[in-house]
């Protein structure tokens, strides 16, 4: 591959002006290196406009190199071939879903990774854990409303607070996060865990007990006790999603599961948007089917500024109280300034001996 002796390289989604120390070095190269911390809308959804995606493209057609952030800027195929200057893609994570690797192997342009740097406390949790943790308390514990209702002139509210201990944890997903979430509501606030995803058997979930270091059972009652769906959404008091989008698990969550919940139990998606069929959650928290719900992903990232989810006034008119963040579970200073670090030290390598280290495509 020719790298160019001037390169044209773009920082993309850099909300929080992170990657400047990482990267200005180039410029003294010769380099140009232009940040873009807007997010457009995606180029391949249904909703988008053609002046978006023309947009979107206008802006990137210039650069050989492209330095992104998990998934905030798609990169499909329609898009990925009107950029003929493109050479290098810097990505993050083992897997980027929202870039066309084939085509970017057709038109040769090479994609590079760089992993969250390891902890060296062997018991600590990843960031995307502690905001899981934080949005069951915040819905728990009534923290946004009682915030609100203090700082509006008022006191305590009418609504009383939701203790954890004794309740039912229900799992979506009981892989590394989802045993990683279970293992502290069931240590730290007492709370029961049953689970289920498409291939769970009991067995499965014995053995997720244990790398928690968790026995897989006691007395009889198993730690994580594998159930069927519909008993799932039954039974749990908050259910909590951990899986991975895929074209199978695409729209998995519906309002039939969700017409199951308890009218006092809470909704929390830390994953991905389009797992859950999103019109049918927002028909279930406007009527106030369930008492609340917390969201960090959904359908369409970032939110247009006149979707329902920014509109409505959540906790009134007899809707269900929710939470919604920007897709930041995974986003804190360290893990951030770690990747941009890291994607630097790549860019320089390939600028300088074209090596390609860490290589997805």
């Amino acid at each position: 591959m020719e790298i160019p002796k001037s390169l044209k390289i773009a920082i993309l989604d850099d909300y929080q002006n992170a990657a400047a120390p990482y990267f200005d070095k180039f410029k003294a190269l010769g380099h140009d290196v232009v940040g873009f911390p807007d997010t457009l809308l995606p180029y391949n959804h249904l909703s988008t406009p053609q002046s978006t995606k023309d947009a979107l493209q206008k802006r990137l057609e210039p650069f050989h190199v492209l330095v992104t952030t998990r998934e905030r800027t798609p990169l499909p195929s329609a898009l990925l071939q009107a950029l003929p200057n493109l050479r290098l893609i810097l990505t993050n994570g083992k897997r980027n879903a929202a870039i066309d690797m084939e085509a970017c192997r057709e038109q040769g342009v090479a994609i590079l990774t760089v992993m969250a740097r390891p902890n060296p406390n062997p018991h600590a949790v990843d960031g995307t854990t502690e905001h899981i943790i934080a949005l069951v308390l915040a819905l728990a514990r009534n923290i946004a409303s009682d915030d609100a209702n203090v700082k509006a002139g008022g006191w305590q509210s009418a609504s009383f607070s939701s203790a954890l201990s004794g309740k039912t944890l229900g799992v979506v997903g009981l892989g590394r996060l989802g045993r990683t979430v279970a293992r502290i509501l069931h240590v730290a606030f007492g709370m029961k865990v049953i689970a289920w995803s498409q291939n769970l058997t009991q067995d499965k979930a014995d053995e997720q007990a244990v790398q928690a270091g968790l026995p897989a059972e006691t007395d009889g009652e198993k730690t994580f006790r594998a159930v069927r769906k519909g008993e799932l959404f039954a039974e749990a008091d908050v259910v909590s999603v951990h899986l991975v989008l895929s074209e199978r698990t695409a729209g998995i969550i519906t309002g039939a599961d969700l017409g199951r919940m308890k009218p006092s139990a809470f909704f929390v998606n830390t994953a991905r948007g389009p797992l859950v069929v999103e019109r049918d959650l927002l028909d279930v928290l406007l009527r106030g089917g369930i008492r609340g719900a917390a969201l960090d992903v959904f359908e369409l990232e970032p939110l247009p500024g006149d979707s329902e989810w920014r509109s409505t006034e959540w906790g009134k008119n007899g809707s269900s109280h929710v939470l919604l963040t920007p897709h930041t579970g995974y986003v804190d200073q360290e893990t951030i300034t770690g990747w941009y670090e890291d994607q630097g030290q790549l860019l320089e390598e390939w600028i300088t001996s074209g090596t390609l280290r860490n290589r997805l495509a």
